[in-house]
C-alpha cells in the first residue's frame, strides 16, 4: 500500500459552471467530497500541488487526507475529469472512507520474470488482456498492483488471476471464473517457428528432372526411343 497522499484545499460557497471558470482562472481545481451518509463538501484544490499528486502514481488507489479549514477528510479519488483538448484537470470527485470501510477499486497489474518465458524468448509477446482488475479490499490496505509471474509459460499459454500474488483480504469482483489476464501471443516470427515444428523436419520428395529411370522409354514409330 502507498503512503497516504496529503492535500490542502478551500471550501467554497459558490458552485456552478462560472464559478469553476473563475477558480481555474486563479490556478485553483473545484473538488466535492461526498459519501459517508454525510453533506458533499465542495472545495477547491491548488491546480499544481493537485496536478504533482494525480501524475505521481497511485492516485486513484490511495488514501487521500484533504485539510479544509482545520479539518482533514479521509477520502479516496473517485473520478477526475480532464480538458479534452488541453489536458488540464478540471474537476474531481472525492468519496470519505470510514475506519474500517471497504471499496471497489480498479488495481492495475504487472509482470514478473519475462525473462524467464520461454515463449517470449522464441519471439512471442505478451498480449495484456486486462490492464486493471478490479476489487473489493480494506480501504486502508489497498495494494499498488497484482502481480503475475511469467516463468515458465510458452506462446499460446495464459496467466488467469488464479496466478496473481493477491494479498489477504483482496478479492476480485468477478468470482464466477478464472478470467485471463494476459496471453503469451505469437509473432509473426514466431508463428512460422511453430509451423516449421509441426511440419517437422523431413523435406516433401520431389521429383528430379533429367533423371534417368528404370522403366522402359515408349517407342516411336519408326521403333527409335523417344
Amino acid at each position: 500500500m502507498s503512503d497516504t497522499i496529503q492535500l490542502k484545499a478551500e471550501a467554497r460557497d459558490r458552485v456552478g459552471k462560472g464559478a469553476a471558470r473563475e477558480l481555474r482562472r486563479n490556478g485553483m481545481v473545484p473538488a466535492v467530497i461526498y459519501g459517508d451518509k454525510k453533506d458533499p463538501l465542495a472545495i477547491a484544490i491548488p491546480y499544481r500541488e493537485l496536478s504533482m499528486k494525480l501524475h505521481g502514481g497511485g492516485f486513484m488507489t490511495t488514501i487521500t487526507e484533504i485539510e479544509v479549514g482545520g479539518e482533514k477528510h479521509r477520502v479516496l479519488a473517485k473520478d477526475y475529469q480532464l480538458h479534452p483538448v488541453r489536458d488540464f484537470i478540471e474537476h474531481v470527485d472525492f468519496l470519505r472512507i470510514a475506519k474500517g470501510a471497504k471499496v471497489v477499486v480498479e488495481i492495475p497489474v504487472r509482470f514478473i520474470n519475462e525473462e524467464d518465458s520461454p515463449g517470449i524468448k522464441r519471439g512471442g509477446v505478451l498480449n495484456v488482456v486486462r490492464h486493471t482488475v478490479e476489487v473489493e479490499c480494506p480501504a486502508d490496505a489497498i495494494p499498488d498492483a497484482l502481480v503475475g509471474d511469467l516463468s515458465g509459460l510458452d506462446i499460446n499459454d495464459g496467466l488467469h488471476i488464479s496466478a496473481f500474488d493477491i494479498p489477504e483480504g483482496v478479492i476480485p469482483t468477478i468470482t464466477d471464473r478464472d478470467f485471463t489476464v494476459a496471453t503469451i501471443a505469437a509473432s509473426a516470427g514466431a508463428k512460422e517457428e511453430l509451423r516449421a515444428e509441426e511440419e517437422g523436419d523431413e523435406m516433401p520428395e520431389t521429383e528430379i528432372i533429367g533423371e534417368e529411370s528404370d522403366e522402359e522409354q515408349p517407342e516411336t514409330e519408326d521403333g527409335e526411343e523417344e
